[in-house]
Parts: structure tokens; sequence; C-alpha cells
């Protein structure tokens, strides 16, 4: 049964991110040319609603759907770690033309060249359990 709630909500978040267009290629081309606050608005308020999340969460005021209280550890502080990690990041937004969330809305959506670059984003992540003793952390 909870596998089925996971499902649907799934399933009903890629549908708000198709219809909100944040699936959409043009609207992420027109965000990294600054052309349009669209995309801005939505991870705005993304960042928003998830920090106050967070700050809940970190308070033990949200339970899990297990009903567990939600534990989050603190990261050891580091700049160019998380610098070198966005600029990868959203250099493989801007060639792939979706972060990985919308990846599979847009495989749903039919659009099937994308599946390329989700068999590409296994592969990268393959690797990087492969590589992340040796890297940086």
């Amino acid at each position: 049964m909870r596998t089925l709630i996971y499902l649907v909500i799934g399933v009903l978040f890629g549908i708000v991110l198709f219809k909100s267009e944040a699936a959409s290629w043009f609207r992420i081309y027109e965000m990294f040319q600054f052309g349009s606050f669209h995309m801005y608005g939505i991870i705005g308020s993304a960042v928003l609603i998830g920090s106050i999340f967070i700050r809940f969460a970190k308070k033990g005021k949200i339970k899990s759907f297990s009903g567990n209280t939600i534990r989050i550890t603190s990261k050891e502080k580091g700049f160019y770690r998380y610098l070198l990690g966005g600029i990868i990041f959203g250099l493989g937004w801007a060639l792939a033309g979706a972060c990985p969330g919308p990846l599979f809305v847009l495989a749903g959506a039919g659009y099937i060249p994308i599946l390329i670059v989700i068999l590409a984003s296994i592969v990268g992540t393959f690797l990087y359990g492969i590589l992340k003793e040796k890297l940086p952390h």
C-alpha cells in the first residue's frame, strides 16, 4: 500500500512539474539566459519551502510517514566542494536541458531522446560510486 501512495505522489509531482513548465527545455534555456523569472520563482519557492521543512525537522517537530522523528545531522563546513559540485551540476543541467527530477517527467511525456540522458546519469552515478573514495569530500 505504501508503494502505491509513493507512486501516486510521484505521478502528481510529475504532472505539476510538466504543467508548470519546470521540465521545459525552453524555460530552462530562458533561465540560463536570464530572460525570465519563471524558473527562478519555482526554484526560489522550492528553496523556501525546503528551508522551512528543514528548520522544523531539526527542531524535532516533523515525523516521517512511519512515525519516526526525522533527524538531520550537521555537515562539515566547506566552500570549494560545494562550488565545484554546483558548477558540475549546472553544466550538466545546461547540457541536458533538465535537472535530474524532470528527466523522468520528460520520458513519461514521450520525449524519447531524454532516455540517453537518463542512461548517462545512471552511468555517472555508478562511476561516482566507484571513485568516491578518491574524491575530496
